[in-house]
């Protein structure tokens, strides 16, 4: 709840946020889950961990995948049509608007959805796809599509987006 109230101006009151908040409902059903899903020799928890996903999907509009790993501090502001995918990774600190998605390019196994560094800001309808990594201290411009690699302090725009140094 801290998290929330650091990044959201409008956020009032720790009550507020704990009730009205979906972004947090979505972390909070997102670490149950994660927690059912690394529990291997409990018989149907992969199964009971993608339906919490997926209840909790219904219940906010957000999506997050059980088996992707997800750092500290996360906060997700006006989470509605927010999608994780299975094998992404988000660092520390990350803050992230609606309509983001981390999603996968190709089938196949391992890594295959993007990894976010620590302290990367993720605007509104961002799409960044495939096994490619965010480097930390960067921020995804609202609507930008990332399709490669963006070195850390990076400001990246546009479609595909172009990566260029922060200013800070």
């Amino acid at each position: 709840m801290a998290t929330a109230r650091r990044n959201d101006p409008a956020a009032r009151a720790d009550g507020e946020v704990a009730v009205l908040y979906s972004g947090l409902h979505a972390v909070w059903g997102y670490r149950i889950a994660r927690r059912l899903w690394r529990a291997r020799g409990l018989p149907g928890s992969r199964f009971g961990a993608r339906l919490l996903s997926q209840l909790v999907r219904t219940a906010t509009g957000i999506e997050i995948h059980p088996g992707a790993r997800i750092g500290r501090r996360f906060f997700i502001d006006h989470g509605m049509g927010v999608v994780i995918g299975e094998t992404a990774v988000i660092g520390d600190d990350v803050l992230m608007y609606h309509g983001v998605t981390l999603g996968g390019k190709g089938g196949g196994q391992g890594q295959r959805h993007p990894r976010i560094g620590d302290r990367v800001m993720l605007g509104a309808g961002a799409v960044v796809l495939g096994s490619i990594t965010v480097g930390s201290d960067s921020v995804v411009g609202a609507g930008t599509v990332v399709t490669h690699d963006v070195p850390p302090g990076s400001l990246v725009t546009g479609q595909p987006g172009v990566a260029r140094p922060r200013r800070r």
